[in-house]
This record gives structure tokens, C-alpha cells and sequence, in this order.
């Protein structure tokens, strides 16, 4: 997704920006990930430069709704906290014009969308952390699923709980691994991957692709991009991790990629 009207993405990620239920927030590897696999998506899904229309649902500090923007996009971001719109705005505010012109930023929560768009008013829709551990993801997706286009792309990213007990295992925590080593609480089985992929397949929205999204560096902050050829190094295990099995079963998050039919 090059940008064809700024400067390459600076924006600072705040340091109390975890979801909660401790869901690790995402710096600068991760989302250095998901616009990869984003870019991807959208190029084999849609004609080279056709102007989509794109929702985030959880703008939170704005990296990828900005990404998409200055790639030419049109987008909205949703976000429900005053403080998180306001600074999104603000750094937005110092963009060249016309990427203002072509992102907005809603106040609003993410799980009700129908209050806010018309059915079918987005080829693309971003939900990524906001489903965390307890929650029942069938009304939100109905949500989103009804604002996205036929044919349109949701990019949805959510904990991987089949795996939880990777992070604290390799730290040697051996208590918690032990703890999450039991099978999940039913109230969370919903948002193992293929919970999902059955709850989106009955929504006309199947899932097309999936990746695993940050397989060897998981734990509670995402860590910092080395500079010069080490993160470069860094980015591509990455990478090819997400995409391979049996890898990607066990990454941190998960990132599914569904089509609207």
C-alpha cells in the first residue's frame, strides 16, 4: 500500500494501549505485519487503484486507518474513547490535505455499527482487538458483515486462544502455562479460529485466508523493529511464520481475512 501523499508512518503508540483482558497491544511489528498481509488481501481482491471505502471499527491510535489513507483510500475510523478520537484527529489534522479529505473520524462504538452506516456502505471493514476472551462475537460480526459490500473484504484480528499457553511456557512461567494448558472455558470457545470461520461461513462470509501474526515474538508489549537489515530479518521470519504450518497455529493472534458473498 505505498502512500502517494505522505511521510512514512510515525505515530507514537501509546504505552497504555492494551485491550483489555490483557490482550497484548500491537507497536510497531505488528502492524507492520497486518499492513503486509492487508496489502496482500486487498490486491488480490480488488483492481489495482480503484478507491476503496474502509471502515476501522476500533481506530484506537489510527496506524492502519492512516496506512490505507495515505494509500488513497477512503476511511472512517470508529472509536468509542474521546481522548484516543481526539489525538487520532490531531495527528490528522498535520496531514496533507488531501488525506484529510479522504479519512474521518467517528465517534462511536464498535459494536453498533447499523446505528451509524447504511448496509453495504464499505468494501473493507477493520475489527482487530475487539473481540477478547468471554465475548460472543455472533452480533458483532452480523454487524459488521451487514455495512460490507458484496464482495467486500473483513480483515478481523483476535487473541489466539488455542495457544495461550505458549507465551508464559517459553518464559519459563511453568504455573500459567499449566493453567492455560486446560481446555478452553466454554464461554470462550467462540473465538477459536474455526468457531469463526463457521459463524462467518453462515453469514455469507467465509474466510479466504488466514495468517498467525507474531509467531516468535509474542508476550505481553510487541516488540520494537530493529533498525537496518536485523528488522528486516526480524519482519521476514515473521512473515513467512505467519503463513506457514504449523507455525501460524500457534502465533500470538490470529488475522482472518473473510469475503463478503
Amino acid at each position: 500500500m505505498t502512500d502517494p501523499d505522505g511521510p512514512p508512518m510515525d505515530i507514537a503508540v501509546r504505552h497504555d494501549d492494551v485491550r483489555r483482558d490483557g490482550v497484548p497491544r500491537l507497536g510497531a511489528l505488528g502492524h507492520a505485519l497486518i499492513a503486509r498481509q492487508l496489502e496482500e488481501q486487498i490486491t488480490a481482491r480488488f483492481p489495482v487503484g480503484r478507491r476503496l471505502r474502509v471502515l476501522d471499527v476500533a481506530l484506537r491510535h489510527g496506524r492502519q486507518a492512516l496506512t490505507l489513507a495515505r494509500a488513497g483510500h477512503e476511511v472512517t475510523g470508529l472509536e468509542s474513547d474521546p481522548e484516543l478520537a481526539d489525538a487520532v484527529r490531531r495527528v490528522l489534522g498535520e496531514e496533507p490535505a488531501g488525506i484529510r479529505e479522504r479519512m474521518r473520524v467517528v465517534s462511536g462504538d464498535s459494536r453498533s455499527t447499523g446505528a451509524h452506516f447504511l448496509p453495504g456502505s464499505f468494501d473493507v471493514v477493520l475489527c482487530h482487538g475487539v473481540l477478547v476472551p468471554g465475548d460472543e462475537p455472533g452480533p458483532l460480526l452480523a454487524g459488521l458483515g451487514r455495512v460490507l459490500a458484496p464482495g467486500g473484504l473483513l480483515s478481523l484480528l483476535v487473541p489466539n486462544i488455542e495457544a495461550a499457553a505458549m507465551r508464559p511456557g517459553l518464559a519459563g512461567d511453568w504455573t500459567a502455562a499449566l493453567a492455560r494448558l486446560v481446555p478452553p472455558d466454554p464461554a470462550d470457545r467462540a473465538l477459536r479460529r474455526e468457531a469463526l470461520t463457521a459463524t462467518l461461513a453462515g453469514m455469507s462470509t467465509p474466510v479466504h485466508r488466514w495468517y498467525g501474526v507474531r509467531v516468535f515474538t509474542g508476550g505481553t508489549d510487541d516488540p520494537a523493529l530493529p533498525p537496518g537489515e536485523a528488522g528486516e530479518r526480524l519482519l521476514a521470519a515473521e512473515e513467512r511464520a505467519g503463513r506457514t504450518d504449523p507455525y501460524r497455529a500457534v502465533a500470538e493472534l490470529l488475522h482472518l481475512c473473510a469475503v463478503r458473498g
